[in-house]
């Protein structure tokens, strides 16, 4: 090899090793819409994942899974859930309390369609639960 490939590649391996990081710094961004203040009407609903699994919020604070997304497992049973203002996205933080484990799912509207998000697992894999509801 040349001297000028070696040169070539003394450039491209950091610059490579930049990119394979950044990638890692920044996830992938949230699923599309804006951020939306549900009322507890609004979010007491059946959302429905990708997958088929169901969450029924009820308005006086419980709910329902059957198989629902949630952080890093999907989720069946019933207890409580409760709403709070996330103003540092414009929004609603549902958090929903699945035995000992709790799950605060960011709300989002696009077009019609109300979102529930949260990252599954590491937010770098890009991995996402989307549970969605109709606009009412």
């Amino acid at each position: 090899m040349s001297r000028s490939h070696w040169s070539f590649l003394v450039l491209l391996a950091p610059a490579v090793l930049c990119l394979t990081a950044c990638g890692r710094l920044f996830p992938p961004p949230p699923p599309e819409g804006e951020p939306v203040a549900l009322s507890k009407a609004q979010a007491a609903v059946t959302w429905t994942d990708k997958w088929g699994g169901t969450l029924e919020l009820r308005p006086d604070g419980t709910y329902t899974a059957d198989r629902a997304c949630a952080d890093d497992r999907r989720e069946s049973g019933s207890g409580t859930w409760s709403q709070e203002r996330a103003d540092e996205v414009g929004g609603n933080r549902i958090t929903v309390e699945y035995g000992t484990a709790y799950t605060g799912y960011e709300t989002l509207r696009k077009d019609g369609t109300l979102k529930l998000w949260v990252w599954i697992g590491d937010p770098d894999n890009g991995d996402l639960c989307v549970l969605t509801a109709p606009a009412r």
